[in-house]
């Protein structure tokens, strides 16, 4: 081929590969922005901001959270920083479709996946045993019932708290210590923690973990993330503090004191969603859940389940 019409198809050649990487490019891109919106639509479909009035606002999805590959989820290599781990937000909600145990199935697909950096979502599928966690954005007058209650049928639990919660209820965070519950780090703000930075991220853990230990003499082990909303990167930094991230596997509509349950009808609803490692997150706020605690422990025990102390 003579030389010049060779450099014409050299030219002619480069060309067209830059249009199919400028083609290949715009459509990641177009997939990728289409990701992000199915995974916000996901999610809690909730603001990210705090609403005191709706204390954490953890909401139960019907929806089953897409999981991705093992290899998408893969531990930082040694030497990699916080940072160069996958930010990307996803909401935690626990589904409808349950195994032949009654446990959902994204809860199990969840912890396979997520687990290697210290995140529970459900506890083991041979042990009917069952956890018990109270989420506390602000005080509505139940917890001291809560507590009464706990105390008559012994029964340990976990009370997530934040920094307001602390400040404005230390008497009630003393009792919960002192009865052998465990007590723990809701953040200091309630900061969606995939929105903050990384450093932004430590400081929300620590400064509650150090509030906590001075007051209290109380070593906070166990981290919920505000609404369910985590990262990779979020439950690293969470797991290099020395933390746990824990999750759930059932919560219903309770956090809205506006809005709640028949209490009958909620008795019916949590107890039916019994299953061996459950962990159930139930609102500090709800009157419904201060009625119904006494005979839900009941029920549970009843039908063969020990209501354990953390120890996922």
């Amino acid at each position: 081929m003579p030389k010049k019409e060779k450099g014409i198809c050299l030219c002619l050649a480069a060309v067209l590969c830059t249009a199919a990487l400028l083609t290949g490019c715009s459509k990641i891109e177009d997939e990728t922005s289409s990701t992000d919106r199915s995974s916000a639509e996901n999610s809690s479909g909730e603001s990210s901001q705090f609403d005191p009035a709706a204390g954490n606002n953890s909401l139960t999805s019907d929806y089953m959270p897409a999981v991705e590959s093992d290899e998408q989820a893969g531990a930082a290599p040694e030497g990699v920083s916080l940072d160069a781990l996958s930010n990307q937000k996803n909401g935690w909600g626990q589904g409808t479709q349950v195994d032949e145990k009654n446990r959902p199935v994204s809860c199990d697909q969840y912890q396979e996946k997520y687990g290697k950096y210290g995140a529970v979502f459900i506890g083991k599928a041979e042990e009917k045993k069952i956890y018990l966690t109270f989420d506390e954005g602000y005080e509505n007058g139940y917890t001291a019932k809560i507590l009464d209650t706990l105390q008559q049928k012994k029964v340990p639990a976990v009370f997530f708290v934040t920094h307001d919660y602390v400040k404005r209820n230390p008497d009630l965070v003393k009792r919960m210590v002192a009865e052998g519950h465990a007590v723990g780090n809701h953040t200091w703000s309630h900061p969606s923690m995939p929105g903050v930075t990384t450093e932004q991220a430590k400081e929300e853990i620590q400064k509650l973990h150090d509030e906590v230990k001075e007051q209290f003499q109380y070593d906070m082990t166990l981290f919920r993330p505000p609404m369910g909303e985590f990262s990779e990167r979020t439950l690293a930094i969470t797991q290099s503090m020395g933390y746990k991230s824990v999750f759930w596997s059932y919560a219903y509509a309770d956090w809205d004191p506006d809005n709640q349950m028949d209490p009958q009808k909620a008795l019916e609803k949590v107890t039916k969603a019994a299953h061996p490692g459950a962990v159930y997150l139930l609102h500090a706020v709800s009157a419904t859940n201060t009625e119904i605690l006494g005979d839900f422990i009941d029920n549970l025990r009843e039908q063969g389940y020990t209501l354990a102390a953390f120890d996922l």
